[in-house]
């Protein structure tokens, strides 16, 4: 078996509308389905975010990711402060390891995400 990529990552979310409503508008992510039903699915340039409703398929929300979802964005601080002036809260503040930078923050359902940027070359 050869894996060819990764098409998808499923979000668990509560209120669809709602998380609808971030991914689109708060994140600024496009959806080419996003009124077609259900199972919206979120554009980020390489692995699409992909909305899931749990009891729509008749399972239970267990809970959120809590592995951090990485959403590469050209400037951390300057994305950062575009969320937080759209009310989104970040976890501590912009984290900068050496290889790169990272914000951490929360979708409405809890899921993990958060802004990053590597900005030293792959050795």
């Amino acid at each position: 078996m050869i894996v060819e990529r990764t098409d998808f990552v499923s979000v668990p979310v509560r209120e669809m509308e709602r998380s609808k409503r971030f991914y689109a508008e708060t994140l600024g992510l496009p959806s080419p389905n996003l009124d077609e039903g259900g199972w919206p699915e979120f554009e980020t340039g390489n692995v699409s975010l992909y909305l899931v409703d749990p009891t729509n398929a008749g399972r239970e929300f267990e809970g959120p990711h809590t592995a951090y979802i990485a959403l590469r964005v050209a400037d951390v601080a300057e994305a950062r402060r575009d969320l937080e002036g759209k009310g989104v809260v970040f976890e501590g503040e912009v984290l900068d390891t050496g290889v790169c930078h990272m914000a951490f923050f929360r979708d409405p359902d809890g899921n993990a995400l958060m802004l990053h940027r590597r900005y030293a070359p792959n050795d």
